[in-house]
């Protein structure tokens, strides 16, 4: 277990490490999760730092407490008004939700309780999440007079345009039901089971070759953003790569001759 200082009493990140899962843990329970720009540069950090160890094969994001997180700071960002700093604010949260993507692990969102506006992004952002049935979503910043712009560039590339036009314009909540049916997350289970289902997801991503993982990844976050043909190209050659790597054909043997696990290589 490792942990990142909010103060001298409590630290704001932590990270726990077990078989090839690296869990990191929003610690700020009193602030409900809030992602302040010291949380923003701790989970850049960290993620940073897991994306360069190749012994670990899938990231779980959790919130301490009773929420997973509330989204931005608010008192931080009312108590710096400077145009500046609201820019730098945005642009380091931007940052961060990007590098999620491009990080060669899968991130699983392990939601247990509220995630609303920055921090429904932060699920919207996950390759994967997981519920309770008691979690709920909204991107609230509406309530308050601001539009959760960034929340909406994840939201909108998770559910459908009106579904996400009507979160970002209501603020309403959803629940962890809905949530799945509109395609916000993965799974739903009760709290006492959420996390051996996240347990259960995180060992069959554990199982697979971390290499066709690891480009899997990486080719389908960029297949989304072009054309029809450009994507096909990008597949095709991506395919091509994975076909020539000593995992697909360890995969395809083992596969041939019954084999009960593969020997992967990572290569």
């Amino acid at each position: 277990m490792s942990a990142v200082a909010d103060t001298v009493d409590e630290p704001m990140l932590l990270r726990h490490d077990v078989a090839g899962v690296a869990t990191l843990t929003l610690n700020r329970p009193g602030q409900f999760n809030a992602l302040s720009t010291s949380m923003l540069e701790a989970l850049t950090t960290a993620i940073d730092q897991i994306a360069a160890d190749t012994s670990v094969r899938v990231v779980v994001l959790a919130g301490a407490g009773k929420a997973f997180c509330a989204g931005h700071d608010l008192k931080e960002m009312r108590g710096n008004e400077a145009r500046q700093f609201q820019q730098a604010m945005f642009n380091q949260c931007s940052r961060f939700m990007v590098r999620l993507t491009e990080m060669p692990q899968p991130v699983i969102a392990r939601v247990h309780g509220i995630a609303t506006a920055a921090g429904c992004q932060l699920v919207s952002t996950c390759d994967l999440a997981v519920a309770a049935d008691v979690a709920r979503f909204a991107v609230s910043g509406i309530n308050v007079g601001l539009f959760c712009a960034t929340p909406g560039v994840a939201l909108s590339r998770n559910v459908g345009r009106k579904a996400a036009f009507e979160m970002l314009v209501t603020g309403d909540f959803i629940n962890a039901t809905e949530a799945q049916r509109r395609g916000l997350i993965n799974r739903v289970v009760s709290l006492d089971q959420l996390d051996e289902e996240v347990g259960r997801l995180a060992a069959s991503i554990c199982a697979k070759s971390p290499l066709a993982v690891r480009t899997g990844k990486q080719m389908f976050y960029r297949q989304l953003e072009m054309g029809l043909e450009a994507a096909y190209q990008l597949a095709s050659e991506t395919m091509v790569c994975n076909m020539m790597a000593d995992d697909a054909k360890e995969g395809i043997d083992a596969f041939v001759a019954k084999k009960p696990q593969p020997l992967w290589k990572g290569r």
